[in-house]
């Protein structure tokens, strides 16, 4: 049975076990609705194969190589992945359009006795609703942005204030990115749709009325972009600036990026990308200090030569705005339970209700 989606909420309102997407496993891999599952009816080289029989051959000898396939790659799945399901089982199937691929597996589902519905539109309808809640429509929730010098442990007070009942956008999270040379992450990051889908799903759970807390970032976290509403609402935010001692960020920043400094190459390979900014024997020492395990040491000289004072000078860019500065005198975890109350009192000061 065919289903209208008329907004991103009602994908959860559906009430469905699964959601599967039938298109190729590229198509899948650029994107998807968050989720989802890839059971693909149609492979890359299959997908590309009907294409160009329908393009140069005839409609009618694609569809029915088409069916064929989409036939014995269902069969394979039943076998497969859907081997476990019960009768009660409920899917929701899509693929790029909401037509003959999906159509198709969901009869067959259908079949078998499952209630299997389809979304209208497909891909493109998910899509559509993503590009309206991220690129058009405008940001209306009151944004303050939490800044603070590298290391001052940003994402975690979000984290923290977000399981305190806070509204909370975690771009880097949403990213996979921690927004540095440095910031590369296990996984790596999703592509630039994929990054605007986890992030409407973000958006569309944000109550208007209510005050939402984002990290200070460029426009670019790593290879993504921030939609221009959402970036537009952060630059002209009102701030809460968290001061902390160097010593205090050099630590934490230590064993926040201990996945990086567990893999000695990757390391030197970050720290050699500084070389355009900083003199060979500062690069040197650099890279000796993490040959070594210095990396507390290490962190603490990046911070104090390189991310301090351009933390600095974007700051400037902004321009004179509301802010309140709250001091972190430890970043260890009864440092940051204070810090987040801080920050929290701060954000009511600057939205009060």
């Amino acid at each position: 049975m065919p289903v209208t989606l008329a907004s991103i909420p009602d994908l959860a309102r559906l009430g469905v076990d699964a959601i599967i997407d039938v298109r190729s496993p590229a198509e899948y891999a650029e994107d998807h609705v968050p989720g989802a599952i890839s059971l693909p009816v149609l492979d890359d080289e299959e997908r590309a194969r009907v294409g160009t029989i329908y393009k140069q051959q005839s409609p009618f000898l694609a569809r029915k190589i088409g069916a064929a396939l989409v036939a014995r790659n269902a069969a394979a799945h039943l076998e497969g992945a859907l081997a476990d399901k019960g009768g009660g089982w409920r899917p929701l199937v899509y693929c790029w359009r909401g037509g003959q691929r999906s159509g198709s597996f969901s009869t067959i589902l259908a079949q078998v006795g499952w209630r299997s519905d389809t979304i209208v539109g497909g891909y493109k309808t998910w899509r559509r609703l993503v590009v309206d809640i991220t690129h058009d429509l405008p940001f209306t929730a009151p944004v303050v942005v939490l800044d603070g010098n590298t290391g001052s442990a940003k994402t975690e007070v979000l984290a923290r204030a977000a399981a305190r009942g806070a509204q909370v956008i975690d771009l880097e999270g949403l990213a996979n990115h921690r927004g540095s040379l440095f910031g590369a992450m296990p996984g790596g990051q999703p592509s630039q749709k994929a990054f605007e889908g986890r992030l409407a799903v973000a958006l569309a759970g944000i109550d208007p009325a209510r005050p939402v807390l984002v990290e200070a970032e460029s426009n670019r976290i790593g290879r993504v972009t921030v939609p221009k509403s959402l970036w537009l609402a952060m630059v002209a935010a009102p701030r809460v600036t968290i001061e902390a001692p160097l010593g205090a960020r050099a630590g934490y920043l230590a064993a926040a990026y201990a996945d990086l400094t567990a893999d000695a190459a990757a390391l030197a390979a970050v720290v050699d990308k500084l070389r355009p900014f900083h003199a060979r024997e500062v690069i040197e020492r650099w890279q000796g200090m993490a040959g070594a395990g210095a990396f507390a040491p290490l962190a603490g000289e990046l911070m104090a030569a390189h991310y301090d004072p351009r933390y600095g000078k974007g700051r400037a860019k902004h321009g004179p705005e509301r802010e309140r500065v709250v001091q972190a005198a430890a970043l260890d975890s009864e440092g940051l339970d204070r810090l987040t109350d801080a920050v929290l009192a701060a954000v009511s000061e600057l939205i009060p209700r």
